[in-house]
């Protein structure tokens, strides 16, 4: 057991502080090459896992190449600039603007396309206006966390819940339609009030020539999505329609020789991919040594209120603790033989990252790109947003979800 959390500590570690610029997977996979080699896990064990992994990994890298494509065509650009406009020099206005943004982003090409592409266009529209875009930079990363909840392919660790649950992807969006509504009208109302002095400094509209909407990229996306929730059905993994998705966005760049081949290999993140793949191998020998029984201990077998907010508790703690992608890890084996308890668990984990910088990798991305543009987040601001944010926010949703439960039956 010891030696199986010490490997976690390292990875994890390591990950949150990425010396020199190296990427997770330096650590992860000789950490998991080790926790074989002890005899922590079995080499059949690990293979299994990684195989397990495999198609939500392969997802995850169509997902991140997807959003990569869309930014050349422009999309994010545009949405930048809608939002400035239609702001109409108004930092309220701004807000309502990137809160409509970000949770439309996050549902439909995941959260690291909010943190990634979105936050330096918001940033950048705040500026535009001459606002200060404290509000907006942080509306980015609490809603590329919370606002994750909607679709099985909005966060990494929905796919490996949904892949344990069941259910359907129109079943999945279904009950996690009110939890994800309530969280982000909950998490608007908290930051309007929280930035209340920011928003009502005097801005104004720098005017310059609209930017053209990239409408073939746009209808490219909308397909992609219909194709996500059609394809489930018929047994179509959505890795599948991201990859068309990702190839018709590739199409015409590639005619127009503006997109290079070790671009795209890059945006699908292959070390990321394999970080993902030993941490999965690092936290299963923890679970395997005495963490999996006591999770298995704390986490209630019932679908009551109070026991989904248990869960929801549990899996925000461990979020906290451990990051919310091994925290994950370790919960579904507890909670896959009820629905209701794996969709708590993502509100968990979704939501309860917006408490510390270590909850989620997105959050520490988000910082890195802020401190890129002189404008680091201050970490006694972020923890009071969050304490504001993160306990409201599990309530309203395990509250919506309790309800949705109870209307489907389950």
């Amino acid at each position: 057991m010891v030696i199986a959390v010490l490997l976690l500590v390292a990875v994890l570690g390591f990950a949150v502080a990425r010396p020199f610029g190296l990427p997770e997977a330096v650590a992860a996979v000789p950490a998991a090459g080790l926790a074989v080699l002890f005899g922590l896990v079995g080499w059949r064990e690990a293979v299994s896992e990684v195989r397990e992994l495999g198609p939500t990994v392969g997802f995850l890298a169509a997902v991140l190449l997807l959003s990569y494509l869309a930014e050349v065509h422009g999309v994010f650009a545009y949405i930048g600039d809608v939002a400035a406009r239609r702001s109409h020099g108004r930092p309220q206005r701004l807000l309502g603007a990137v809160f409509a943004a970000a949770a439309l982003v996050t549902a439909v090409l995941s959260l690291d396309a909010t943190v990634v592409l979105l936050t330096p266009v918001v940033f950048a529209a705040a500026l535009r206006i001459r606002a200060r875009p404290e509000p907006h930079v942080y509306a980015c990363t609490h809603l590329a966390n919370s606002a994750s909840l909607l679709l099985p392919v909005s966060n990494l660790t929905n796919l490996l819940a949904f892949a344990a649950s069941g259910l359907g992807f129109a079943a999945f969006a279904g009950l996690m339609a009110a939890p994800w509504l309530a969280v982000v009208g909950v998490e608007y109302l908290i930051l309007r009030r929280f930035f209340a002095a920011d928003l009502a400094v005097a801005s104004a509209v720098e005017e310059g020539e609209p930017a053209r909407a990239p409408r073939y990229a746009l209808v490219v996306l909308a397909l992609t999505l219909a194709g996500f929730a059609l394809g489930q059905p018929l047994g179509v993994h959505p890795a599948f329609a991201a990859v068309a998705g990702a190839i018709a966005l590739a199409v015409p760049l590639v005619r127009k020789r503006a997109l290079r081949l070790s671009s795209a290999v890059r945006a699908a993140n292959p070390a990321f991919c394999a970080f993902v793949f030993g941490l999965g191998v690092v936290v299963l020998a923890v679970r395997e040594h005495g963490l999996g029984r006591l999770v298995d201990a704390l986490t209630p077998g019932q679908t009551s209120f109070l026991a989904l907010l248990a869960v929801a508790g549990l899996a925000a703690l461990l979020a906290n603790v451990l990051n919310n992608l091994p925290a994950t890890l370790v919960l579904i084996p507890a909670v896959h033989h009820s629905p209701g308890l794996l969709l708590a668990v993502l509100i968990g984990v979704n939501v309860g990252p917006n408490l510390t910088y270590v909850g989620s990798l997105a959050t520490l991305l988000w910082r890195q790109i802020l401190h890129a543009r002189d404008a680091a987040p201050s970490a006694g601001q972020f923890l009071r947003l969050g304490a504001l944010t993160v306990p409201a926010a599990l309530i309203a949703a395990v509250a919506a979800l309790w309800a949705g439960l109870r209307i489907a039956g389950m």
